[in-house]
């Protein structure tokens, strides 16, 4: 008998199905050949400190740093668990064969050896690779069963990743707890949420603490059209206004007229930051909520495997598309413009050099009338996004007009689309983005100006003032976590640093959810805002250990590069001991008396809607 072991049950009766498993008992699916069983998610767990020594559970100063020499694993305290985890090791002990079947990423590696260890599995495994849960994929993902060697590094990152959240949450939790907490108070520490909170917090205390500086812009009117003086920036109105009597009464000529035309490729494919992002942005999800609905989507087979952190697609998706596009019909009315034509294949979409487990997150072909308004909502974006990497590339012509008057120049610019390409799929959002341009945009339209025309004009000061950072929202704060930190809207550019984010995409929502949780963090209509207890225990921490984006970014680099074989296991918990003992001995040294209290009650969620 072959076993086969699911993630979650729902994945366990579509694939029972296809397998011909059809018989049910409890805690499985029983067939000819195989037998088809599942967990629920995480079953097992590290252990807790006092399960390697007694005198670990009393939280005491001299017990830290606690390392222990070899970590180990246990079940979960809970009733269904423990009865579930019987079914399975009794079948593996039946068993000739396993498949493991768990969500083809790191964290679904990690659930399911940590299963067959403790149920002490010496039977062969094998391992079901699939990015979809289409009963095609699921067939080919048979059909070409991976070893399961070939997943041992994928594992191991994992496990050095739940032992590094081990070692350095417990060990810096209690450590500060003990340190400088009030009595009944618990400061929470942990190796991505201390980073995160440290980024709202510092982003939040450059807005308070920045003074606005007014300036005043010298601009005129010509055949209405904005021109702005280059260069000219005033201190003060009066200054500005000099300039502009003695520039009043003289001719505006034009000098040049530059016309250069470009093109604009289609936006990246999502991954899931990236969906996060835009669901934050469009529909005022959070990025929770987000990672519930695809991950709803994708068990509907609706949509591929969505816990990705890559844009782009591998070479053999390519001849599938066609047929993935016929068969969203709801959606054919987009396609006019592609109809008939040969599908544009770009190196900025298929690229196997940067996909590595699992490609951008793209529809199936699959379409449900059955899904929520929420899923049809996002399954609109990943649909069109998909459908807008095979159109044409935006074409326009860029006109910068150059001007003076006296021997004082101007500049005004302005676009003009020639072909929108794949902007026509957005033409309500492009048509309420021109609404909201100013004057004066690079974006507006230009009449035409010869150069040596001359005419009168009518100058004006304009009053600006400096602006602050702007709060984060969810979208942006997952934006800095998938790039240390680093503002950075252009995506070549973020592609390049997601190798040092922090958190992994399939995490940072659950991070996010831990900081609300712990009363660090609060919503504002879309803003996120820390708390006092979030500010007090940021100030807190002197050691950029803890709190660093950037380093933490380092860490999560080398957990990559564990996965690719090219750094060891060794060396990073190595690193891990270091670093916590680094940690422990910088609080100890500390003479201060400082202390904190409890954080705020925890902001309560969204009131959901059963959608």
């Amino acid at each position: 008998m072959i076993l086969c072991i699911t993630e979650k049950p729902s994945v366990g009766k579509d694939i029972a199905n296809i397998l011909g498993a059809n018989i049910r008992h409890d805690g499985y699916f029983e067939g000819d050949r195989y037998c088809v069983t599942w967990t629920f998610g995480h079953l097992c767990t590290l252990k807790e400190p006092d399960d390697y020594r007694p005198d670990w559970k009393r939280w005491s100063l001299g017990s830290l740093p606690m390392v222990p020499p070899k970590f180990g694993i246990k079940l979960i305290e809970d009733s269904g668990i423990k009865r579930q985890f019987g079914v399975i090791k009794s079948l593996i002990d039946r068993a000739d064969e396993v498949v493991n079947c768990g969500d083809a990423g790191q964290e679904g590696e990690l659930i399911q050896r940590w299963v067959m260890q403790l149920a002490g599995c010496t039977k062969p495994v094998k391992r079901l690779w699939i990015s979809s849960l289409t009963d095609d994929a699921i067939r080919e993902g048979f059909r070409n069963l991976r070893p399961h060697a070939d997943l041992e590094p994928l594992y191991t990152a994992g496990l050095c990743r739940a032992i590094g959240d081990w070692m350095l949450g417990l060990n810096a939790t209690r450590l500060y707890t003990i340190r400088y907490a009030l009595r009944g108070t618990v400061l929470s520490i942990g190796r991505v949420q201390t980073p995160t909170l440290a980024l709202v917090v510092s982003r939040q205390k450059e807005i308070e603490n920045f003074v606005p500086k007014d300036y005043w812009e010298l601009k005129t009117l010509y055949r209405d059209v904005t021109f702005t003086a280059t260069g000219k920036q005033f201190a003060s109105e009066e200054e500005g206004k000099k300039l502009l009597d003695e520039l009043a009464p003289l001719p505006l000529e034009i000098t040049d007229v530059a016309k250069k035309k470009g093109r604009e490729a289609p936006p990246k494919l999502f991954d899931l930051t990236s969906l996060q992002v835009e669901c934050n942005k469009k529909l005022g999800l959070s990025a929770d909520e987000t990672l519930r609905t695809i991950q709803s989507l994708y068990e509907k087979k609706v949509t591929t495997y969505p816990r990705v952190d890559t844009t782009y697609l591998t070479d053999d998706v390519y001849p599938k598309c066609r047929e993935i596009l016929n068969s969203l019909k709801p959606y054919h009315s987009l396609l006019g413009p592609i109809r008939g034509q040969k599908l544009k294949k770009s190196k900025k979409v298929f690229d196997n050099s940067k996909v590595t487990d699992h490609h951008a997150i793209i529809p199936t072909g699959v379409v449900r009338p059955d899904l929520t308004e929420r899923e049809k909502a996002v399954f609109d974006l990943i649909v069109v996004r998909f459908i807008s990497v095979f159109f044409p590339d935006c074409e326009y012509e860029q006109t910068t007009v150059k001007a003076k008057v006296g021997k004082t120049t101007f500049k005004a610019g302005g676009r003009v689309i020639l072909n929108p390409g794949w902007k026509q799929l957005y033409a309500k959002e492009e048509a309420e983005a021109e609404k909201k341009q100013d004057a004066d945009s690079e974006e507006a339209t230009l009449p035409e100006f010869t150069p040596g025309e001359s005419g009168p004009h009518k100058p004006g000061l304009v009053k600006k003032s400096t602006q602050p950072p702007k709060y984060y929202t969810e979208g942006t704060l997952l934006k800095a976590m998938e790039t240390a930190g680093a503002s950075v809207d252009d995506e070549g550019l973020r592609e390049s640093l997601k190798a040092n984010g922090i958190g992994r995409p399939s995490t940072r929502a659950a991070i996010i959810e831990i900081l609300y949780k712990r009363g660090y963090i609060r919503r504002e209509r879309k803003s996120l805002r820390a708390t006092q207890a979030g500010i007090d225990l940021i100030d807190l921490i002197d050691d950029e250990l803890l709190k660093s984006a950037k380093l933490t970014g380092m860490w999560e680099r080398r957990l990559r590069e564990i996965e690719r074989q090219t750094y060891s296991a060794k060396e990073f918990i190595d690193g891990l001991k270091q670093m916590v003992n680094e940690i422990t001995l910088h609080v100890l040294s500390d003479n201060s008396d400082r202390k904190i209290g409890k954080a705020e009650e925890p902001q309560k969620g969204k009131k959901r809607t059963k959608k």
